[in-house]
């Protein structure tokens, strides 16, 4: 029996899943780099997944980094897009700025975001804004329209700055403010607490709590007087959004949220997770990636019917 035509097909189904590893792990391989925005910050930049797929911008919440998408990041399901994550000012690896004017005026987040999009050269990336990271794409939109997106997400999205759509917690937010290292330190505990209706386990929770403690305190102080576009935004999406909301949220009111958004710009679409609080992508982060991945394929459909 002659082996060899057999042994030279082994040796090619080999040779085709090494390479098919090899791509995958190239696929899969992290960039990091960093963007410098109009004034001057320099904001931390990573990539991950398909650089060749369509591009996801993920804008992380107070107090946060990219590392609270690392439960979208290391999906199985997302892989086939290429996920770029950035710190906004005063967070994570970027810049700290020590005057106030460049965390209230919101429209320097805007142009953070525009930076990032164009040096990643995104081609109409797909926004993906919790909390915080809302207000960065209402202020986009505001000061660059929608003709550079496909799509935009907001997750637990804050629309407005004003106690009618934010739950009071006065306590909280004084001990955010304070000089104190340890009434701070504490009143970051409790703020993180409420970002979940089921508690992360504890490794996560350490994350993040060192990943908030590392935050500008500047920052901190200023974002409640942070300038919010919104009024001028929202109306200009004329590509799909979607607002996705966890129904035990206890720091933004969610209907409330939605009727003003819906109030800005009729076409919204929305999602309740009725067992999440304000961070459903990491209290149901399989339901979540399977919904943000439906998110891509429609943004993209309507991307290319726009043409």
């Amino acid at each position: 029996m002659n082996l060899y035509p057999l042994t030279r097909l082994l040796r090619r189904a080999w040779l085709v899943a090494l390479l098919a590893g090899l791509s995958s792990i190239t696929m899969a391989a992290e960039k990091n780099y960093t963007v410098t925005a109009p004034d001057g910050v320099k904001l931390a930049v990573q990539e991950s997944g398909n650089p060749n797929g369509p591009t996801v911008i993920f804008i992380h919440g107070l107090l946060g980094s990219r590392l609270n998408w690392e439960r979208q990041t290391s999906s199985p399901e997302l892989q086939r897009f290429r996920m770029v994550t950035y710190d906004l000012r005063g967070h994570g690896l970027s810049d700290m700025p020590t005057n106030v004017d460049a965390y209230t005026d919101g429209r320097r987040y805007a142009d953070d975001l525009n930076a990032v999009i164009k040096a990643t050269g995104s081609n109409r990336p797909v926004l993906v804004g919790w909390s915080l990271g809302g207000v960065v794409m209402s202020n986009y939109l505001a000061a660059y329209g929608d003709a550079g997106i496909g799509g935009v997400m907001y997750v637990d999205g804050v629309i407005e700055l004003n106690a009618a759509l934010i739950t009071s917690h006065p306590d909280v937010y004084a001990g955010l403010a304070s000089d104190d290292l340890k009434t701070h330190l504490q009143a970051v505990r409790t703020f993180l607490a409420l970002c979940f209706h089921t508690q992360p386990d504890i490794a996560t929770s350490d994350l993040l709590l060192s990943n908030a403690s590392m935050a500008s305190w500047t920052m901190t102080r200023a974002t409640p007087s942070m300038t919010v576009s919104v009024a001028e935004g929202l109306p200009k999406a004329g590509v799909p959004v979607l607002m996705l909301y966890g129904a035990k949220d206890e720091l933004v009111q969610v209907q409330p949220s939605i009727a003003r958004a819906k109030q800005l710009n009729a076409h919204i679409q929305t999602t309740i997770y009725e067992n999440s609080g304000h961070a459903p992508f990491l209290e149901e982060a399989a339901r979540f990636n399977h919904d943000l991945a439906k998110f891509m394929e429609l943004a993209n459909a309507a991307a290319n019917d726009r043409r």
